[in-house]
């Protein structure tokens, strides 16, 4: 199973058309959970730390113990669409869950990024939240292409 936690919503149609369009996709390979987390209002804390702890116990509280954890951070670490797919497999082919963490425009907490696995940048590019979810999705299933041999990664 893939599970996508991710911090806000889509209101626009267009990325929630994109999404669902994927999600149908990887459901051939796949069992996707996408899990919306509401984001914290900027305006009831005095610093931005103490509102990504608020989001980071939701976060934490949805996975579970075995999940391979990965977080999608602009330090991370940036893979060709090969090395993404290769880190799918081996999950895959072991038998665990992986879950993606997408935070806010404010981030994630340092908490959260403790408890990954992998941080993952797709660029040092800033993408919009609600676009950076379509991006994800086309690159999960680029990389599931790529293991199983179909035509849509060339």
């Amino acid at each position: 199973m893939i599970k996508i936690i991710s911090v806000g919503t889509i209101k626009e149609k267009y990325f929630l058309q994109a999404c669902e369009e994927y999600k149908k996709r990887l459901s051939r390979w796949v069992k996707v959970e996408e899990i919306e987390i509401k984001e914290e209002d900027e305006n009831k804390y005095s610093k931005i730390e103490t509102l990504l702890e608020k989001e980071a116990d939701k976060i934490l509280k949805l996975i579970k113990k075995d999940e391979f954890i990965i977080v999608c951070d602009v330090n991370g670490i940036e893979f060709s669409s090969e090395e993404f797919s290769e880190i799918l497999r081996k999950n895959i082919n072991s038998s665990k869950d992986i879950t993606f963490i997408i935070g806010s425009s404010n981030g994630l907490s340092n908490a959260v990024k403790r408890r990954a696995d992998l941080l993952i940048s797709f660029s040092k590019l800033t993408f919009p939240h609600q676009l950076f979810r379509v991006l994800l999705y086309e690159q999960i299933y680029r990389g599931l292409s790529i293991i199983y041999g179909t035509k849509y990664h060339k």
